[in-house]
């Protein structure tokens, strides 16, 4: 039976599945549709997890925000995954595919967008919010991987596994559960959300755009070392993103953005705007750089494609380089790194066999976007390296909620280690994940 009245979409109607992403929810795959001749997303719960009122919950909201920023969703899925270890029949949501990832793709530039595509990035993800908020729905997991990005590097929202009806929009009161007050990125939640009485409402969400526009504008991932008990403490002392590196930048309507930031990150829900005043500033900001954004979309694209965009620190316009944000200095030694939509075929193919810890190495680095979007089994991969990867970075890399967070720790550590470590991790991966190892070799 379908979870709503959508189209159920079979095993029958998909081919060239991929792994995209997994976490505490479940899994994401890419498929070609057979019959539509395009590409879409399938979202399929994880075993143990109630498979079907979260998704048909999540369709029902989709359906209610369909809107231009907003993931569409095109049917339900019901059938066995290629992936999966069981036959079970299994339900999922079939979904838009976005090719570049999310704006967390955009930690690849190593440093932050161009202007236009900040601005554009700021007044789209408002226009989807405001809509939401106007059906009486919140989003409630605001933060980079969940706004996705088509190739034209257009925002839309997404995984609405958290959303829920607004009680301020029903005028009625309702008991949270430990889960829903936790619900969504801890980095991204407002100083009441810690608290034990604490109601979801409209101001959650506005609250998480604040400290979303500090990332987009930074580049970065908020108190990136700081876990969830030092940030629950904190946050309601009035501790937020350090403003120090922004201040010392320079561009045409940053000025009117960052005093909205720091509005809607405001530690009073009474004092942060609704979504509607955001759009109304935003709207104003790009209109001021609506005439360059297709020369920084096209400028950001070469950057994303190029080899070495997760090493390079430097900005090559294509024509008259795009006015861009002062490059801030690492704040640690967090590695960022896009997650990468094309083909799996490696640039630069290396052949499996005879192959010297140096030869390793280098496959090792040359696909590393590739390595963090599609390796699955990236525990079972650090166990396997032992004593290389300390145990204290194994507690780190078993913390993160997504396998492509969960490498993006592991990468640290590879890289640290030298070629040794990275030649270990190709013998592990060719253990585990053989088959992702043929592909990215063929």
């Amino acid at each position: 039976m379908a979870l709503l009245s959508h189209k159920t979409i079979g095993d029958e109607n998909l081919e060239r599945w991929e792994p995209v992403d997994s976490g505490g929810f479940g899994h994401v795959y890419k498929a070609r549709h057979k019959d539509w001749g395009f590409d879409v997303a399938i979202k399929i719960l994880r075993d143990g997890v109630c498979p079907f009122m979260p998704l048909r919950d999540e369709a029902k909201y989709m359906g209610m925000a369909s809107c231009e920023f907003v993931l569409r969703l095109h049917g339900t899925y019901q059938g066995c995954p290629p992936f999966g270890r069981t036959s079970t029949m299994q339900q999922g949501l079939v979904m838009e595919f976005m090719e570049r990832g999310s704006v967390q793709s955009l930690r690849d530039l190593s440093g932050p967008p161009p202007w236009p595509l900040i601005f554009r990035l700021a007044h789209q993800v408002a226009v989807g919010m405001n809509f939401l908020h106007l059906q009486g729905l919140m989003h409630h997991d605001l933060k980079p991987n969940n706004v996705l990005l088509n190739n034209d590097l257009n925002a839309k929202l997404a995984d609405f596994g958290l959303s829920r009806v607004s009680t301020s929009a029903l005028k009625s009161k309702r008991v949270t559960t430990d889960q829903e007050q936790i619900g969504g990125s801890y980095k991204y939640m407002p100083p009441e959300a810690f608290e034990a009485s604490y109601e979801p409402r409209r101001a959650f969400d506005v609250y998480s755009y604040g400290i979303l526009l500090w990332s987009i504008i930074t580049g970065k991932e908020p108190y990136p070392v700081a876990d969830y008990s030092r940030v629950e403490l904190r946050i309601p002392l009035g501790d937020r993103p350090t403003c120090q590196d922004i201040e010392q930048m320079k561009a045409d309507g940053l000025e009117e953005l960052v005093d909205l930031m720091k509005t809607c990150w405001d530690g009073c829900p009474y004092n942060r705007p609704v979504f509607k005043q955001c759009v109304e500033v935003t709207e104003g900001v790009f209109s001021k750089h609506r005439g360059q954004i297709h020369k920084a979309v096209v400028e950001v694209l070469a950057r994303l494609e190029s080899p070495t965009s997760n090493q390079s620190r430097t900005y090559e316009a294509l024509n008259d380089p795009l006015q861009t944000p002062e490059e801030p200095m690492p704040m640690d030694t967090v590695d960022f790194v896009k997650t990468e939509r094309p083909s799996l075929k490696a640039p630069d193919s290396i052949s499996t066999k005879r192959m010297t810890n140096t030869d390793k190495a280098k496959f090792v680095d040359d696909n590393k976007a590739k390595l963090i979007r599609y390796v699955t089994e990236v525990m079972a991969i650090t166990e396997e390296l032992g004593d290389m990867v300390h145990s204290e970075a194994c507690s780190r890399i078993d913390a993160k909620a997504t396998s492509m967070d969960k490498m993006r720790e592991l990468f640290r550590t590879l890289h640290a280690g030298g070629p040794r470590v990275k030649a270990a991790f190709y013998d592990a991966l060719e253990e585990h994940q053989s088959d992702l190892l043929e592909r990215l070799s063929g």
